[in-house]
């Protein structure tokens, strides 16, 4: 891949960084890696307020990583992407390496 514009990074951050930036996004898009669920269902599976999920959920679905399915009055989110799960995981995986080189570091 080609070095991308300051536009494009610009768009990277507004929308993916902003999305991802707290971490009880990024806990619900890992459970709705899981299944697709509903408010209620994970409010219950995650032990956050409704409100607090609601709220959540507009900014994932806002920034296009969730989706959503009405039936009747019930409304189902899932992933839109899952690669995002695999950014995600590829992150893990740097902050881990990150810190095990500093207490690498430090313990020599």
């Amino acid at each position: 891949m080609s070095i991308p514009t300051l536009e494009e990074l610009s768009l990277l951050h507004t929308n993916i960084c902003h999305a991802i930036g707290d971490p009880k996004r990024i806990l619900i898009l890992y459970t709705l890696q899981e299944s697709p669920l509903n408010v209620t269902e994970l409010t219950e599976k995650l032990g956050m307020p409704q409100p607090t999920v609601s709220r959540h959920l507009a900014i994932l679905r806002e920034r296009s990583l969730v989706q959503c399915e009405r039936d009747g009055t019930t409304v189902t989110y899932h992933l839109a992407d899952d690669r995002i799960i695999s950014v995600l995981n590829i992150m893990r995986n740097v902050l881990r390496d990150i810190v095990e080189g500093a207490a690498d570091s430090l313990s020599k």
